[in-house]
């Protein structure tokens, strides 16, 4: 079976939401569930090995896409910046439940590279901390050295809203992601922070702006952890053709996103998207970057994705469609697990 590390998951808010209900997290890991996409018997029958696990601060308000017009557009407004005091809490409520499942031995925290190559070697769930959104760091980024002893290893300045850091574009469709200003002050200051701590900076809500701003402040590979090609699906979250000439350039990485309104032409909700959709995609990217700046980053847990894998269980219909499409056993490892590897390494300069 064809190991696969993915470039984001939200397994961690669905623990965390239904922890608030009574629910054990660890146990509803552990053991599994028929919720969501993730949990541990679900992984190892799929062969996910583990993946970039997010601590994401919902809304105050459930995101709900705009409905689309007669042509099938639509735009949905950028929720409301948060309180950074609840937004603390509860990142440190999440980053709890992640501490616990290392704790319980039903997962690994890699805050290194030879963490996560022994944890998958290992058939360990590799799971590696990301702050989805920097709501929980203050303009000071005193925070950051404590989540970083927390095991944080990869962020995100911001997710689709706007914060202290920066601008998020919107789900939209037919967008551009130009859609506003990119880092501010202290969102600069923060990226520095992360070049010089070795915390891997993730694009994939930013706006086009904030890409470049980034692209000239960092020294690391330029990451888009879940996001496909514009030119196929253009909504705003995808990237645009030279967005993904610079992450050729900086031999940097993305990783596709299974979610529905990414893959399809007409950007829409809708489970019965094809596995082909997903392949254009890859084909396209690969075509466009090379094969060793593409990779999976499935926001399993926080999107709606084809029926056709429908949770971390279905993982193989991907690397099946991948064989069937003509990708080499080299091209699926580099796709599926050995790409995130490079980067991480690269980004994290640590044994």
């Amino acid at each position: 079976m064809q190991k696969i590390f993915d470039g984001h998951n939200d397994v961690l808010l669905r623990l965390w939401e239904n922890s608030r209900n009574g629910s054990d997290p660890v146990k509803e890991f552990t053991e599994g569930t028929t919720e969501g996409h993730i949990d541990l018997p679900r992984s190892k029958k799929g062969g996910l090995a583990g993946g970039i696990s997010a601590i994401y601060i919902p809304n105050e308000q459930s995101l709900q896409l705009a409905p689309p017009d007669s042509n099938g557009h639509y735009s949905t407004p950028l929720n409301k910046p948060l309180d950074y005091t609840k937004s603390l809490v509860i990142a440190l409520e999440i980053a709890a439940i992640a501490l616990r499942l290392e704790r319980a031995g039903s997962w690994r925290l890699c805050r290194t590279a030879t963490d996560l190559d022994k944890a998958i070697d290992a058939g360990i769930f590799a799971a590696v901390l990301h702050l989805e959104g920097c709501e929980p760091i203050s303009k000071n980024l005193d925070e950051l050295e404590v989540w970083y002893a927390a095991g944080l290893r990869s962020l995100g300045p911001v997710w689709s809203r706007n914060n202290i850091f920066g601008h998020g574009v919107p789900f939209a469709y037919p967008a551009h992601p130009d859609t506003g200003p990119g880092l501010t002050d202290a969102g600069r200051e923060l990226i520095k922070a992360c070049d010089h701590m070795g915390i891997m900076v993730d694009l994939a809500h930013i706006t086009e702006q904030g890409f470049w701003d980034v692209a000239k402040l960092s020294s690391h590979p330029l990451v888009v952890s879940h996001s496909n090609a514009h030119s196929l699906t253009p909504v705003a979250r995808n990237l645009t053709d030279k967005q993904l000439d610079a992450v050729k350039e900086s031999k940097g990485v993305v990783g596709l996103n299974f979610a529905t309104t990414m893959l399809r032409a007409d950007g829409q909700e809708n489970a019965d998207t094809p596995l082909s959709d997903m392949i254009r995609h890859i084909d396209y990217m690969v075509e466009r970057m090379g094969i060793d700046c593409v990779a999976l980053g499935s926001d399993y847990d926080g999107a709606l994705i084809p029926k056709a894998i429908a949770d971390a269980s279905g993982s193989q219909a991907l690397v099946g469609a991948l064989r069937d499409a003509g990708y080499n056993q080299d091209d699926i490892n580099k796709i599926c697990l050995t790409n995130w590897q490079r980067v991480l390494r690269n980004v994290w300069r640590n044994a």
